[in-house]
């Protein structure tokens, strides 16, 4: 087994990756003890011993594998379950916590995304406030049930603004990541189908919101594909500025069965998986995250990149989500 120093060493290597740079990694390892910084900066060099009391402050405090720690190879992987139901789940509370998250990646010196993308990442429907709307009403009516929006029906004007000032919050530090997002083409019709299902079932309160949504998605899928071309992401309706070629958009026809992200910050792995639509698992186990890590880099080489210089791909992979759009208008609103 390592040795003290080595283990203390290690488990404040994986801290330090998961607090911000804007923070002071000595003064959090302070108060968080209860000890002066100077004792902090000893425990941190290893010069004097994490007592047991200290580790279990440590580990519980920033959610640490103990077998991970001590090179237990036992196969039990440890995870920070972020569960949503109807009696707890608010939007403004769950966005709050992807706000933070994406904030302390974004703040990190180094760092990449890596997106396998079922559904379209949550980032995007906040590009333009008429689709997170529409998404934002199916979670609370369709998938949450809330009681109250048993009889309601669906309205473009009718979301909390707070909830759109917290998602177009997100969306800006998403755009300063880099990040590989993988797509097929179902990642987006599943959008579509529940689109046509809210209109055959009735809930849309006036046509006329479901032809300006329509045509909201279209401009949408329009600056997505401006996006993979340039290389970059940025805000829908602003000039086309960002980090070169710090976006890119992979096509993969076969393999995409979740949302896996997987995210490196200055050599910290950490994995988030979905369940139950928008439920969380995340891990930052060292076996795991590599494993994830190696996965996740396999799939991207058995994807197609069609951003940047892929031209004819991107046109005909774009080209066939437009077509789907024209296949809806045709049930819908012809």
């Amino acid at each position: 087994m390592e040795n003290t120093k080595e283990i203390q060493h290690s488990i404040f290597k994986q801290i330090k990756g998961s607090i911000p740079s804007s923070h002071s990694f000595i003064h959090e390892i302070a108060e968080l003890l209860s000890i002066s910084y100077d004792s902090a900066y000893r425990r941190v060099r290893g010069e004097k011993e994490l007592t047991i009391e200290d580790l279990y402050k440590l580990v519980t405090r920033y959610n640490l594998s103990i077998d991970s720690i001590f090179n237990v190879q036992s196969g039990n992987v440890t995870f920070n379950c972020v569960p949503l139901d109807s009696e707890t789940f608010k939007v403004k509370d769950w966005l709050g916590f992807v706000l933070q998250n994406i904030k302390d990646i974004s703040s990190a010196s180094e760092k990449e995304i890596i997106y396998a993308a079922k559904d379209v990442p949550v980032f995007h429907y906040f590009q333009i406030p008429e689709i997170a709307a529409f998404k934002v009403f199916f979670w609370e009516k369709t998938l949450f049930q809330f009681p109250e929006y048993k009889e309601k029906m669906f309205r473009l004007d009718d979301i909390d603004p707070e909830v759109v000032k917290i998602g177009k919050q997100a969306l800006v530090y998403a755009n300063k990541i880099p990040t590989k997002e993988i797509w097929n083409q179902d990642t987006f019709n599943i959008m579509l189908r529940q689109i046509e299902f809210y209109w055959v079932s009735g809930f849309f309160e006036k046509k006329d919101d479901l032809i300006i949504l329509i045509d909201r998605i279209e401009k949408w899928i329009q600056h997505i594909q401006k996006q993979a071309e340039v290389g970059f992401k940025f805000i829908y309706g602003q000039p086309a500025e960002g980090i070169e070629s710090s976006y890119q958009f992979y096509e993969n026809e076969v393999v995409l069965s979740d949302n896996t992200i997987f995210v490196n910050t200055d050599g910290m792995n950490t994995v988030f998986l979905t369940f139950n639509v928008l439920s969380l698992l995340v891990t930052s186990n060292e076996f795991f995250s590599a494993y994830i890590s190696n996965y996740m880099r396999g799939l991207l080489k058995s994807s197609n990149l069609i951003s940047l210089y892929g031209a004819k791909d991107r046109n005909r992979f774009f080209n066939t989500l437009f077509q789907s759009i024209e296949t809806l208008k045709s049930k819908v609103i012809d």
